[in-house]
Parts: structure tokens; sequence; C-alpha cells
């Protein structure tokens, strides 16, 4: 499928990588993984054909299509539904050549071209980008607004639903979760499970590659070395060879003995829940995996806090929204410190809603808040990349933030962030996005919060940084309130998740793997409301189900009509094919009857398509209406 033989490659004077040599074969799920900055993305510029190594050669069979998710949006003016399915390429290529043939009045053309769509499913392909726009978090009525309307987030979502809806034989995909929370997460990660092609994956989320890909290939130090199985079975086999190498053992066993003594700590405190049962698995194997970053560039502890009041918040019966719009209803939550929670739920059900009020960047609709009096939250949330100031460099926002401090510890402190000598004194314009969500950070913890509020802190972020993040907060005594589509992290620093659903904030008996088993059968159904609120009177309950059959009586109506036109069509389609099944219909005096029942086919065939599509779409209305 795809070959790399003795290749290297220079950005101008920098050497990215050399003698790289490997085979992709049919099939195989390969994450890239390296530092930034090592030439993961030049790698995809290469096979790509946008760049040309400077040495040795890349093979690929001919005629091969290539799927990648564009950095940049075009046709803003169309909907966002037919921007996905320009992503089907030959889709696109007959459907213009069936307009070209209608104008010329080529009737065998236009048979040609309507079996050739249904070949390829093209009647079907409006479904499929509407799963994939499911699937990925657009809601039912955004699929017909124009691409201009929605945030840069939400269009490089839609940029990932054109890629993965072109019918590719190799796809690459840069660090697709990027953009996108947790359960879109989880559905990718399914979808990508059954791709029938080659993938090739940039990531910097471990348990993504763990449950996507089967090799690796890690670009360090200007080599590629590939390695078979997932992300984990990596770290092992590295974690094995520097294991080897003399100078790095005693910073191993240090690091493991850190991490054990935590556990013991942890073990001694955790009850016998399934959660924190969990927790100890996934930190003993924290310290399995610990030596596999021993070189890492980052490395650094939260400062401890100066107080650490009890309780450090409390929330009673609250609603949480914004004016005129109530998202959350009695919401009741206590942070002390040692508090560690997870905020799971589905897109749009409240996470940064509750988060932002947690945090006071929303006021309360109703209920009660009371804060300590040395509370002092750290909140980390993507819109604080963009408060930087562009002009000033890392060591600059430190000294305005702390005018009295000298510049050696800051520069120290800086550099477990990975901000060099150089780095440091560098202005901010000129920094990546992992780079500030970096200096971010740094910012933060730096301030000695004693509540840590973090929505999302590891986009852009690679591994190494991650992992060093998640080392850091195991010793954090204050509370911690998390969201995050990166499991690892999830599993690793908190003890307990709370699910934010239907209106409702509070704890989630189960765990990740629970959630990710409940988002799958959530997305299977309609999402009905799950209203935990004082039950209804008689009389109210009449009046709503008198309400709801009227309401429903012309859904019901649309729904039959649609399943009869899909019966009569089918019934159509089933006669069409017993003539065509004549043999006589072959022989060269029959020419002109076979073309003329090939037309009506293609057109029952077009019809039907259209006939079952508006009968899903029936189907699921009525589906919607019954469960709100």
């Amino acid at each position: 499928m795809l070959s790399f033989q003795d290749v290297s490659l220079r950005r101008g004077t920098r050497l990215l990588f050399e003698h790289a040599q490997f085979t992709l074969h049919r099939g195989d799920k390969t994450g890239l993984v390296g530092a930034n900055g090592t030439g993961k993305t030049s790698l995809f510029g290469l096979i790509c054909g946008e760049l040309t190594p400077d040495s040795g050669r890349i093979q690929l069979p001919p005629e091969l299509t290539i799927a990648t998710v564009a950095q940049h949006i075009t046709g803003l003016e169309k909907p966002a539904l037919e921007f996905v399915l320009d992503g089907d390429r030959e889709l696109r290529r007959i459907e213009t050549e069936l307009h070209q043939a209608d104008r010329r009045g080529d009737g065998i053309r236009q048979a040609e071209l309507h079996a050739r769509l249904e070949n390829i499913g093209g009647y079907r392909a409006k479904a499929k980008a509407a799963q994939l726009l499911d699937g990925l978090g657009f809601s039912p009525s955004d699929i017909g607004k124009p691409v201009g309307d929605f945030s840069g987030g939400w269009r490089m979502r839609l940029n990932l639903a054109q890629a993965l809806m072109c019918r590719s034989d190799l796809l690459l995909l840069d660090e697709p979760t990027n953009h996108l929370d947790l359960d879109a997460v989880i559905w990718l990660q399914e979808w990508l499970s059954t791709y029938p092609g080659t993938l090739m994956l940039i990531s910097h989320d471990r348990d993504f590659l763990d449950q996507v890909c089967d090799h690796i290939l890690h670009l360090e130090r200007q080599r590629i070395k590939a390695y078979r199985g997932n992300y984990s079975a990596f770290e092992r086999l590295r974690a094995q060879a520097l294991a080897q190498q003399q100078a790095a053992y005693k910073k191993q066993q240090q690091e493991k003995d850190r991490l054990l003594q935590f556990i013991n700590r942890f073990r001694a405190k955790a009850t016998k829940a399934r959660q924190a049962q969990s927790r100890i698995k996934t930190l003993q194997r924290l310290v399995e995996s610990a030596p596999a970053h021993v070189d890492s560039p980052f490395h650094f502890q939260l400062p401890r806090p100066r107080h650490l009041p009890f309780p450090l918040l409390r929330i009673e019966r609250a609603s949480l929204g914004y004016p005129g719009k109530t998202i959350l209803r009695e919401v009741g939550i206590t942070l002390n410190p040692g508090d560690r929670l997870g905020l799971l739920g589905p897109n749009g059900a409240g996470k940064s809603t509750l988060i932002k009020t947690l945090a006071g960047e929303l006021p309360l609709l109703e209920g009660k808040a009371e804060y300590a009096e040395r509370l002092n939250i750290g909140y980390f949330a993507q819109h604080q990349l963009e408060q930087l100031k562009p002009e000033l460099t890392a060591l600059e926002h430190f000294q305005q933030w702390d005018p009295q401090a000298r510049e050696q510890p800051l520069r120290s402190f800086l550099g477990g962030f990975g901000f060099s000598a150089e780095r440091a004194t560098t202005p901010v314009a000129t920094f990546s996005g992992g780079e500030k969500a970096r200096l971010v950070l740094a910012l933060l913890v730096y301030r000695k919060p004693n509540l840590l509020l973090l929505d999302e802190p590891t986009n852009h972020l690679d591994i190494e940084m991650r992992h060093a993040i998640t080392l850091a907060l195991q010793d954090y005594p204050g509370a911690l309130v998390l969201v995050s589509h990166d499991r690892h992290l999830l599993r690793s620093v908190t003890d307990q998740c709370w699910l934010v659903a239907d209106g409702r904030a509070g704890p989630y008996p189960g765990e990740l793997e629970d959630y990710r088993r409940w988002l799958l059968e959530l997305r299977a159904r309609p999402m009905g409301g799950n209203n935990e609120a004082a039950p209804p009177s008689r009389k109210d309950k009449r009046r709503e189900q008198a309400r709801r059959r009227e309401s429903l009586r012309p859904l019901k109506k649309a729904l039959a009509e649609a399943e009869n036109e899909v019966t009569r069509l089918s019934q159509a389609k089933a006669d069409l094919e017993r003539q065509l099944a004549d043999p006589s219909l072959y022989q060269p005096d029959a020419k002109h009857t076979l073309q003329q029942l090939l037309l009506e086919k293609a057109e029952i065939d077009r019809r039907l398509a259209l006939a079952e599509e508006a009968w899903m779409e029936a189907e699921e209305r009525l589906n919607d209406a019954e469960q709100a």
C-alpha cells in the first residue's frame, strides 16, 4: 500500500528525518507519535505529494484515493450537508455527468450513470452524510445551515466529516480529536475501527491511539522507528530500550518510587468503590509506562496552595444557564480540598456551563452559592489562549503577574513547561497553539490555586506534556474539576465522575467504559428528557396526553404514507428486475426495450432512495416527538 525507502526530508536548513524505512499494508491502522516539530505533518505532505523528499523513494499504488482533512474551509454559503457530500468526489462527478447527459437527452448514458450511482451507494449518500454530522455532534437543525454560520471549531468538524465521507483507500488524519468533545471522540473511535482502508493517524490522545491503531511510527531524533501493536505496546517496548541505557535507569527508578508512594497513599484513603479500584489500576499502569517518558522535556510540580479551606465552595438547588435559557436545574455540589471530579455528558448538555458557573463567569439563575473567603480558582479554557499578549514574551507575562519575582526562578519554572532560555524570551505571537496552551497552564499553576477548573486542557498538547500534567496532578492537594476528551487523563487524575445530561448534573456510578456503552446506546435512540421533577397531577396528565395524541397524528399519517410509497416502489422495482432477468431482452432486436427498462429502473431506484429517506425522516420525527 505505502512504502518509504531510505527517505530523508529537510525544511529549509533543518533536517526533520533521514533514512526513513517502513511499509504499510492495506488495512493497517498506524499512529504517528513524537514531539511537536519532529515532522509528522510533513510526512503527510510527502504522502500527498505536497512535499518532495530530499533523498529516497516513496511508493504508492496507482490511482490511490487519499482523503485528508482540509486545514482551511471554502464554500461558506454552502449548506453543511452539501459541504460534507463534496467529500465523495466520485459522487459529485457522476452527478455532474448526469446533468450533462440529461441536457443532451442521452438516455443510455443516463442509465449507465444511474447504475454506477447505485453501485457506489449514491442514493444513500445524503443519509450517510447526515449520520457523519450527527456523530460529530451536529444537531438535525444544523445540517441545512450555511458553513459560514459555524465557528472555527465546528468548521473543523465539518472538514473532518468531509474527509470521512470520501470513499478512500488511504485516510490521513492529523490530530482529529483536537476540536471534539468526549462523545464525538468515542463516536469517531467506533467509526475508524470499521474503516476498511489504510489509516495513518497523528494524535496525542493515548486512549484513542490504543483503541484505533495496530501499528505505531515514532519520530524522534531525526529517525522514524516502526512498532507493531498499539500505543501501550509501543510504550512498553520503548521503556525496555531506555532501561538498557544506564544513564536513564536512575531517573526511571526515582519516578517509579514516587508514583508507587502516591498509589499507596491513595489506596489507604480510597474506598472499595469500583471507581477507586479502577483508579488504582490506572496508576499502576502509569508506573509501568513512566520509563518510556523519562527523557521528556517537561518536568514540573504544582505548587502547594497557600490555603485549603473546607469547603472551598457550595452550590445548593441552583439553576444554571443564561438569561432566558436554563440549561441545568436543581444542581447541588460541594467541593472540598482533595475532591477530583471528571464531568461527562453529551455535547451541549451543559458541562462547560457548569464549569463556567463554578469559575464565577456565569451567575446563578436561581439557588444559593457559598464561596470560601480564601478561595483561589485556577480556571483553564480555550478562550483564555486569546487573552495572551502577542507582543510579550513568556517571561514578560510572568513578570507582569509577579513583578517582585526574581528572573532566575521564573526561568526555572518556565523551563519545566518546555520554555528554554531562548523560547522564554520569544514573543508569544510566534507560538504554536500547543505552546500557548502550555504558557496559560504555567501561568495558572504559578498562582497556587486551591481549586482547579480545567475545560479541555490538553488540546494542542503533545503526549509528553499530557504525561507531565498527569503526573503533576497526582500530588495536587486542592480540588479539581475536569472536562476532557482525553480518557487517560480522566482515569488517571479523577476519583469520581459526574454525568451532565437531560438538564441535570450528579454523580455517575459507573466507569468510563460504562459511559462509552451508555453513550452508544444513547446514540441508537432519540434522546429524551429524563425529568425527575415532581410528577404532574392527573388533570395535567390527561391534558398532556391529549395534546401529544393531537400533535402525533399528522406525524403518524406522514409515516404511513411514506411507508406505503416505499412498499409501492419496492414492488415496482421487483417487477422491473424480473423483466430484466428475461434472457430475450439481451438479443440485438430487443435493444430498445432493454434501454427503456433500464431507464425505468434507474428512475425507480432514484425515487425509491428518496422515498426511503423520507420514510426514515418521518420515522425519526415521530420518534423524536414521542420521546420529547
